[in-house]
C-alpha cells in the first residue's frame, strides 16, 4: 500500500516544493506547501505595518488571518489572504527576507500547525515544509528530508530571482540563505531537522524528475517489503 501521508522537509531552496508538487501529481495526491502559509502571514504583517519582533501581535494575527491554499492544475497553489490573491507577492524578496522571523514565533506556529494538520485529514497528501515529519505529521508513513550545499541552493535561488525579474547578487543571496538556515535550525520551537526515520536525499546536481524517481523507488521498495510474506520458521 502506498503511504497516505508523505512529509517532505528541508532547508531553503532544497527543492521541497518542486519535488513535492510533481510527486503529488504522479501519485494523484494533494500537495500542500506549508511555507506559503508562513509567507502569506508575513506578507499580511508587512502590509499592516506590524513590528516583526512583536511576537504577541504576530500570534494574534495568525489566529485571525484568513489564509487559503487552492490547488491549481499545474500542481501549484493559489494563495489567498483575506480573499486577495497574493501568490506573486509572497515570493518576492521583501517577504522572503523576513519570513523566518515570523515562522520562528511559537504562537504563530501553534496556530498554523493546527490548520496544517486539519488540511491533511483524509490522507492522500504530500506536505512540504521544515517541521512536517517532526511536528506537523509525525505519523506520516513516508518522511523525506532534502539536502544540498548552501552554495548549490543559493545558486538555485539566485536564478529563480533573476527569472522573476528581481535584482539579485549571488553573494547577498548566499548570505541571506545561510542566515535563514541558522534561524530555522536554531529556533526554540520546531527547529529544522530531519525526523529520525526520514530518508535523506541529496539533491545536488539532480533534476526534479530524478529526485521524484528516487522517491517513487523508495515507495515501491517499501510497498514490496510490506507485502512480502514472512519466512517460515
Amino acid at each position: 500500500m502506498r503511504p497516505s501521508l508523505i512529509a517532505i522537509d528541508g532547508p531553503v531552496a532544497s527543492g521541497k516544493n518542486a519535488v513535492g508538487s510533481l510527486l503529488a501529481e504522479r501519485l494523484g495526491y494533494r500537495f500542500i506547501d506549508t511555507g506559503a502559509m508562513y509567507r502569506a502571514l508575513t506578507w499580511l504583517a508587512l502590509e499592516r505595518g506590524l513590528d516583526l519582533e512583536d511576537e504577541a501581535a504576530l500570534a494574534e494575527l495568525a489566529g485571525t488571518a484568513r489564509i487559503t491554499l487552492c490547488p491549481l492544475n499545474d500542481g501549484g497553489s493559489l494563495v489567498q489572504v483575506e480573499g486577495k490573491d497574493v501568490s506573486t507577492e509572497i515570493v518576492r524578496g521583501r517577504v522572503e527576507r523576513v519570513v523566518s522571523l515570523v515562522a520562528r514565533v511559537k504562537g504563530v506556529r501553534q496556530v498554523l500547525v493546527g490548520r496544517q494538520r486539519r488540511m491533511a485529514q483524509g490522507g492522500r497528501v504530500v506536505m512540504a515544509g521544515r517541521d512536517i515529519g517532526t511536528v506537523v505529521l509525525p505519523q506520516a508513513q513516508l518522511k523525506l528530508y532534502l539536502v544540498a550545499s548552501a552554495e548549490e541552493r543559493a545558486c538555485r535561488r539566485y536564478h529563480e530571482l533573476m527569472d522573476r525579474g528581481e535584482p539579485a547578487d549571488y553573494s547577498d543571496v548566499l548570505a541571506d540563505l545561510v542566515r535563514r538556515d541558522r534561524i530555522d535550525s536554531q529556533r526554540s520551537d520546531s527547529p529544522l531537522k530531519p525526523a529520525p526515520d526520514a530518508h535523506i536525499i541529496e539533491t545536488h546536481g539532480l533534476g526534479i524528475e530524478e529526485v521524484v524517481a528516487q522517491i517513487l523507488g523508495i515507495i515501491e521498495a517499501e510497498c514490496r517489503s510490506s507485502t512480502t510474506p514472512a519466512s517460515p520458521l
